[in-house]
């Protein structure tokens, strides 16, 4: 019962981390026309978050061997509401310089926590859960995009708009948190105990994977509307709504996929998921209309939304002993992802053109083929369902509100 409790407190966690981050990125322009932000400063104040993020991640590395995940999870998740209010709330640029600043430092700290309990809970239960934590998150992006178009529609101010967010979320969050489970001998081990001295080289594949995985999102996050807009000729219109297609597909390859881990193993469901992807690339950059586009972003979404839960796994999975800190480093390279994607296929589509920049992700994609073998086969993960653990090679001791017992 308490292993339920907490897989459903992490879930809403991950849920309301969508939510955020879905309020923030699709209200940009309305953040710039806020504050006067000019477009060549405007790059500037992006990058910042991920940068913050990633240098907050190694700090979680080191803090939780001191508290438990769960501890920094609690805290940081009503920081990350309270910055994204104060994003709407400034009217100086410097108000939201530092709005930015905390939303970044507390995220960071916010995705490494979330998933070293996911990874940590997915030992216990001995199957594929992980990419249940991250379909609510996709469901969570969704109602906060959804959320947004509606404050734009309505022309709401940036604080009007977020108030009822964090009016809700935040005490359910807080709630929540009261049913965060730790387990015991899942973590980052006492004083770091238990990370190999070859550890970095050893997750190095699963850094590679992670980081192409998210130059793939990022692509699909900035450029799908410019894309289909001004090089498919779609409408104004039409060109909105490939992210949300996009966000859908990869909440229902989410909610269905662990079954597929289960099955067939993660190694598996990962190199597939690496071929469609590789492939709504392919159809996205030789798409002759706008229709075929959005099928291209569609096999997009079905592909990619299983790899990066499952590299987080593998790395749980690679450092029995040393899982939160391999989660936290392994973090990193999400906002390094991030940080490239957008830019990357800017400039290349502006050197060149861009249905040639899709290549790039498309190619950098198929990298995580090479690395499958990171990811082990169903035997070695445990979590195929041929391969279920019995109940007493299951059992763990887990604690709650941080306390392992």
């Amino acid at each position: 019962m308490r292993l339920r409790r907490g897989r459903g407190a992490l879930g809403f966690s991950f849920f309301v981390q969508g939510v955020t981050f879905a309020l923030l990125v699709t209200r940009i322009p309305a953040i710039q026309d806020r504050y006067g932000i000019s477009d060549g400063l405007l790059p500037a104040f992006l990058a910042a978050v991920p940068v913050l993020a990633g240098v907050s991640s190694v700090a979680t590395e080191h803090l939780v061997k001191r508290v438990a995940p769960s501890v920094v999870l609690r805290w940081a998740q009503p920081v990350v509401l309270l910055a994204l209010l104060g994003v709407g709330a400034g009217s100086r640029m410097w108000h939201v310089a530092v709005a930015l600043g905390v939303f970044g430092l507390a995220v960071g700290a916010l995705d490494a926590s979330m998933n070293m309990l996911g990874v940590s809970l997915q030992r216990a239960y001995g199957r594929s859960i992980m990419l249940g934590f991250h379909a609510a998150y996709s469901l969570g992006g969704i109602v906060g995009a959804s959320a947004a178009w509606a404050g734009a529609h309505w022309h709401l101010a940036l604080f009007t708009g977020y108030l009822p967010a964090v009016v809700l979320l935040l005490p359910l969050a807080l709630a929540g948190s009261r049913y965060y489970v730790d387990v015991k001998g899942a973590g980052a081990g006492e004083a770091g105990q238990g990370w190999p001295e070859r550890g970095g080289r050893l997750l190095l594949p699963l850094c590679l994977v992670m980081a192409c995985a998210y130059i793939g999102d990022s692509t699909v996050a900035n450029w799908s509307a410019k894309y289909l807009q001004d090089v498919l000729g779609s409408s104004e219109q039409l060109a909105t709504v490939p992210y949300n297609v996009y966000m859908v597909t990869t909440l229902v390859g989410r909610a269905v996929g662990d079954l597929g881990v289960r099955r067939f193993g993660a190694a598996a469901v990962v190199r597939c998921g690496a071929v469609v992807a590789a492939g709504g690339f392919a159809v996205v950059a030789a798409a002759p209309g706008a229709w075929t586009g959005m099928l291209g972003f569609t096999l997009l979404g079905i592909g990619l939304c299983v790899i990066v839960p499952q590299t987080f796994a593998a790395a749980g999975r690679l450092f029995p002993n040393a899982s939160d800190t391999a989660v936290a480093r392994l973090n990193i390279f999400n906002y390094v992802g991030f940080l490239i994607g957008s830019p990357l296929v800017g400039g290349i589509g502006d050197a060149w053109n861009y249905r040639g920049a899709m290549l790039v992700p498309m190619a950098l994609v198929l990298v995580t083929l090479v690395h499958a073998r990171s990811f082990g086969s169903a035997g070695g993960a445990g979590y195929g369902v041929r391969h279920e653990r019995r109940a007493g090679d299951r059992a763990v001791d887990v604690g709650r509100g941080g306390n392992e017992v």
